[in-house]
């Protein structure tokens, strides 16, 4: 048997202001049910959230000189999955609540026939969604070692 990627253990996204995005993470990664520490790289502050299942780490950029720009290379947005389309709407409620500026849960059709989401994006710009664990995504999770 070949070895199997089994998930995602971290994310590190480079932020031009660590305070600012740490005020805005906490909220939202509060509200999503992770926990945060935080720890020294290469003397360099770092503000880790997790859950039992990956980490999402910040750190500072070097160069602030470039903001943030989704269609050039690197990262184009980062997808949170949650379990049903009733979290979606909570989580979209009481990031309204907090202040954090994201889309009403809504249907998307045209990704998938049961494709909902929420969308918003960090302080640097970074596009950020949230979507219920869709029946395809089920399906190939539990028939993948089905030939």
């Amino acid at each position: 048997m070949d070895p199997e990627i089994i998930g995602i253990d971290h994310i590190y996204i480079a932020v031009s202001n660590l305070k600012i995005s740490e005020a805005f993470y906490d909220k939202v990664m509060s509200t999503l049910g992770f926990k945060k520490n935080q720890f020294l790289n290469d003397g360099d502050p770092h503000i880790q959230y997790y859950n039992r299942h990956f980490g999402f780490v910040l750190r500072p950029s070097h160069d602030r000189s470039t903001p943030h720009n989704p269609m050039s290379p690197g990262l184009h947005h980062f997808c949170f999955r949650v379990e049903s389309v009733a979290d979606l709407e909570t989580i979209a409620v009481r990031f309204v609540a907090l202040g954090i500026d994201c889309s009403a849960a809504e249907l998307f059709p045209e990704y998938a026939p049961d494709y909902h989401a929420i969308f918003f994006s960090d302080p640097d710009g970074i596009r950020l969604e949230i979507t219920n664990y869709r029946e395809e995504r089920r399906k190939r999770f539990a028939e993948w070692e089905t030939p």
